[in-house]
């Protein structure tokens, strides 16, 4: 048995997808109240003067804060029936089905959210390493439980869980430089789409 480590967000989809569940997920009014403050650190984000870490922290929080768990649970089962399958890359999907095919060992190792990565990852037997949220009585605080899991913190997730020596083949799959630790531990490495050294 081999193992397949693929990240989610622009990997498996065609496109990152937290922006499209804060949409999903988040009320109208508060979406409302925080498109103003957050414009000028979108257009920062997209200049590259403001890291994705930064920005998912700032609106997460701005987002969740208060929010019923049981509501963003909801929102995040009918976001990964609903809305991923139309935003999923079918190549990249007929080359996880083929890891499973040869009995390989498939964790989907990612910066999204477990609220909707989780039931996701069931539907298509996956094993799941992600970003969570933290909770406390029942309703969310804003902040990350943990970590982000991206960049360095992806590579660290996955050596914790798993025995890297214990499997003959490492296959890792990525699209940015949030990935190149998760593609470093692998033996054969591919990045969109395309393998590298």
């Amino acid at each position: 048995m081999n193992l397949a480590l693929f990240d989610f967000d622009g990997t498996l989809t065609t496109r990152e997808t937290f922006g499209d569940f804060m949409r999903f997920a988040v009320t109208p009014r508060r979406r409302a109240l925080g498109a103003p403050l957050f414009a000028p650190m979108l257009a920062g984000y997209k200049l590259g003067l403001v890291s994705g870490t930064r920005i998912r922290q700032s609106v997460a929080a701005f987002g969740f804060r208060g929010a019923h768990e049981k509501h963003v649970r909801a929102a995040g089962e009918r976001f990964a029936a609903d809305f991923l399958p139309t935003v999923l890359r079918p190549e990249a999907m007929q080359r996880l089905a083929w890891h499973q095919s040869q009995g390989d060992r498939v964790v989907l190792v990612s910066g999204g959210f477990d609220a909707y990565l989780a039931p996701w990852c069931r539907q298509h037997g996956l094993e799941l390493l992600c970003s969570l949220l933290e909770i406390r009585g029942g309703r969310l605080t804003g902040r990350y439980h943990g970590p982000q899991c991206v960049g360095e913190e992806k590579a660290r997730r996955v050596r914790a869980h798993l025995d890297l020596v214990a499997y003959p083949l490492c296959y890792a799959y990525g699209d940015t430089h949030e990935d190149e630790a998760l593609l470093a531990l692998a033996h054969k490495r591919f990045y969109r789409g395309v393998e590298i050294a």
